[in-house]
C-alpha cells in the first residue's frame, strides 16, 4: 500500500480538488453517427446493427474518440475516462462482438493515454491520468429478471469475473494509469469486478489505484440492489480504494444529501459526476455548465469532495466551469477515522 500511495495522482490530489471528464456518450450523440459510421471499414459486413455500439467507435472512428478527450483535457480535466463502459465481453454480447472485448478495452486506454501523455509533456506540473472504466454490465447478480421467480438470474459472480479480468487486462496493457469500476447498481456485480481486478493485480505483479462509484437510482437513497449510499461505502471499504464515491442518475441538486452521507464516513477519497440534471421528456439534459459549477462550488467549499467531474448531459463546457469554480478550493480532508466514530469515541474494528 505505501508503494501504491508514491503514484503521482496522490501527490496531485493532496494540492487540490481533482477534475474528473464529462460524458462520454453525449459528445458522440452530436456526431450525428449513422449505421455506416459505426461499421467502419472492418465491421462494413457485420451481421448485426451496431449502431449505438460507442465503445466500438475507439477502433472504427478513433479519430473522434481521441479529439473528444483532447476537449476534455483542454477544458481543465485531470482525469479522462477510457470509452470502454459497455466493453466487456457481456455487454458486447448485444452485438455478438463479445470476442472484440479486449481488443476494444487495449485500444481504448492507448488512445487515451496518448493524449494524457501529449497534455503532460505539454504542462509536466499538471499531469493528466487515464481512468479505465469498468462498467456495472447489462446484467445484475442480486436481482431476478422473472418477476415469477425471485430465485432466478441471467448472470453468475464467476461469469462477471471472467468478463472483468478480460477488461481489465486490455485495461491496464492499453496504459491506464488507475481503474474505475464505475455506475454501480448492485454491488455483487461490483464485488465480481472488485475480484477480477484484484486477480489480475496479483497475476501481473502490479497495481494501480482503484476508484469505485456508485449509482442512487431515484430519490428514494439507494442503489438499484436496496442499499444506501453508507451500506454501499461500508460494504466496499475493504478493497482501500484510492476513492469510493456516486455517479449519474441523478443532478447535482438531488445528489448532494448522498454525497454528504459518504463524505462523513469515508476514509478514502471521495469522487462525484452527477448528471446535468435530470432528463426532461425528450431525454436531453438541461442544467447549464454555470448552474451546474454553482452546486459543485458549494461542495467543494463544503468540504465533501476531492474528485469532481460529470455524467450524463455533462460536456467540456460544464467540465470548464467546474475547473474553474474550485480552482484554488482545498480537497476534502480525509480523516484516519470516519466523522460518525470521531464524535462516538468509537475505535474501529481490527480484523
Amino acid at each position: 500500500m505505501n508503494r501504491l500511495k508514491q503514484h503521482p495522482i496522490y501527490a496531485a490530489a493532496e494540492k487540490r480538488i481533482l477534475i474528473l471528464d464529462g460524458a462520454m456518450g453525449t459528445m458522440i450523440q452530436r456526431q450525428q453517427f449513422a449505421e455506416s459510421d459505426y461499421r467502419g471499414s472492418e465491421f462494413h459486413a457485420w451481421h448485426k446493427d451496431i449502431k449505438g455500439n460507442n465503445d466500438l467507435l475507439v477502433l472504427t472512428q478513433p479519430d473522434v474518440i481521441y479529439a473528444i478527450h483532447c476537449q476534455y483535457l483542454q477544458a481543465g480535466a485531470d482525469i479522462i475516462e477510457t470509452n470502454t463502459f459497455n466493453a466487456t465481453s457481456i455487454a458486447m454480447a448485444d452485438y455478438d462482438m463479445q470476442s472484440l472485448s479486449k481488443k476494444i478495452n487495449l485500444q481504448a486506454a492507448r488512445l487515451a493515454k496518448q493524449v494524457a501523455q501529449k497534455f503532460t509533456l505539454t504542462d509536466p506540473s499538471k499531469p493528466r491520468f487515464v481512468a479505465g472504466v469498468l462498467g456495472p454490465t447489462n446484467r445484475t447478480a442480486s436481482i431476478s429478471p422473472d418477476v415469477n421467480d425471485p430465485g432466478k438470474r441471467n448472470i453468475s459472480f464467476d461469469e462477471l469475473v471472467t468478463a472483468y479480468e478480460e477488461s481489465c487486462e486490455g485495461l491496464i496493457e492499453g496504459g491506464s494509469d488507475l481503474i474505475l469500476i464505475e455506475t454501480i447498481f448492485d454491488t455483487l456485480n461490483a464485488k465480481a469486478a472488485v475480484f477480477a481486478v484484484e486477480s489480475v493485480f496479483e497475476r501481473l505483479q502490479l497495481r494501480l489505484p482503484v476508484m469505485i462509484s456508485g449509482t442512487i437510482t431515484d430519490a428514494s437513497g439507494r442503489t438499484l440492489s436496496g442499499q444506501t449510499a453508507e451500506a454501499f461505502y461500508y460494504s466496499l471499504r475493504h478493497v482501500e480504494p484510492f476513492s469510493v464515491g456516486l455517479n449519474c442518475a441523478l443532478g447535482p441538486d438531488l445528489l448532494r444529501q448522498y454525497v454528504d452521507e459518504i463524505a462523513q464516513i469515508a476514509t478514502s477519497l471521495v469522487s462525484v459526476h452527477p448528471n446535468a440534471g435530470l432528463p426532461n421528456e425528450f431525454g436531453e439534459y438541461d442544467l447549464s455548465p454555470r448552474d451546474m459549477a454553482i452546486q459543485i462550488k458549494e461542495w467543494a467549499e463544503s468540504g465533501l469532495v476531492n474528485i469532481v467531474g460529470g455524467c450524463c448531459g455533462t460536456t467540456p463546457e460544464h467540465i470548464a466551469e467546474m475547473a474553474k469554480v474550485t480552482d484554488g478550493i482545498a480537497p476534502r480532508k480525509v480523516p484516519a477515522l470516519p466523522v460518525k466514530m470521531r464524535l462516538s469515541g468509537l475505535e474501529p474494528f481490527v480484523h
